[in-house]
């Protein structure tokens, strides 16, 4: 009994230490709010912005090392090649790999998915943005083509297993109801997808990847475009360290955590709305650390040069719990 009392005793420890650990985190959270809407923190991000607006470049970069999420033949480096005209291309495993080299300077950008036209927002990319800084200088729009992938040889009615990415998996889903008794295996990437076929010894699987990695990987195609939806597409930002402003910039992103009370969100809305800003995307991702409160992404439209831009962007940083302004950019169709 007096065993079970010593343990008792040290788990009630345990616990009152968690507890404390707990507030200090909530006192620590509170001090980063009421830093977000110190005034010094507006002018901040205003001069900021005067600042990359009055040193615009003249251009979009032709070259530069770009950071891309997968291997060789993935849509990210699609997405590069179709931003750049000249990419150095780093390959790294996960997203958070592509966040963390542009906060380390391991590369001028990164390419990464932000949404898709048929299985909609890429959430992963969503909560990484929380944890890392960066600014958004640009947006792509791929054209994405899945497409069953063999080696030589290999028929349709032989495949036991489909690997692909998960996103490729939900684009294809009714055409994957019609592979009865095939088993399908979510992994990191398309292209990855396409390699573990071609250097699988089984001749009995087979990848959803896209037309490049064909001739890159000496497969062959058996069915081509089996995504459910033949207008799919997938947007992917170009991220950097610095706030540069480009030519042509009428997207803005934003994300904030707002007051906890009601109207918050119409408030927000309703100043877009004054201004005539159209507002093209609003995604809310939950807080881990705060029950039931979310995060919020706000992407609008208008010239960076408008009337009350800069103020605008300033008042949200005033009155929101949280706010990050993610950058401005044009968006490449």
């Amino acid at each position: 009994m007096e065993e079970w009392n010593q343990l008792e005793q040290k788990k009630q420890a345990i616990e009152e230490e968690i507890a404390q650990l707990f507030a200090k985190r909530n006192e620590l959270n509170q001090e980063i709010m009421r830093r977000r809407r110190n005034p010094e923190q507006r002018q901040d991000l205003e001069a900021k912005l005067q600042y990359a607006l009055n040193n615009q470049p003249k251009a979009f970069p032709k070259q530069a090392s770009v950071a891309c999420q997968g291997i060789a033949g993935a849509n990210s480096q699609i997405a590069a090649e179709q931003l750049f005209d000249c990419p150095y291309e780093m390959f790294f495993r996960n997203f958070e790999s592509v966040f963390s080299a542009i906060e380390r300077g391991m590369c001028e950008y990164g390419i990464l998915p932000i949404e898709n036209s048929t299985a909609g927002s890429v959430d992963q990319v969503y909560d990484l943005m929380k944890k890392y800084r960066f600014y958004i200088v640009a947006s792509v729009r791929v054209k994405v083509d899945h497409n069953l992938l063999a080696k030589p040889g290999t028929t349709k009615g032989k495949i036991k297993e489909i690997f692909s990415h998960q996103q490729a998996l939900m684009q294809c889903q009714e055409y994957l109801k019609n592979m009865e008794g095939v088993k399908i295996t979510a992994v990191e990437n398309t292209a990855m997808a396409a390699k573990m076929v071609a250097q699988s010894p089984r001749d009995d699987v087979a990848a959803l990847s896209n037309r490049s990695c064909v001739e890159l990987y000496q497969l062959d195609m058996l069915e081509q475009s089996v995504q459910d939806n033949s207008n799919n597409y997938t947007r992917f930002i170009c991220i950097a360290k610095d706030l540069e402003i480009f030519p042509g910039a009428t997207r803005t992103s934003v994300m904030a955590v707002l007051p906890h009370k009601p109207g918050s969100l119409f408030q927000v809305l309703k100043r877009f709305a004054d201004l005539g800003y159209n507002l093209e995307k609003l995604e809310s991702r939950p807080i881990p650390e705060r029950d039931f409160e979310f995060m919020f992404y706000f992407d609008f439209s208008t010239s960076v040069f408008s009337h009350g831009f800069v103020k605008l962007l300033g008042d949200l940083q005033a009155t929101c719990d949280y706010f990050e302004y993610l950058g401005s950019y044009s968006e490449k169709l």
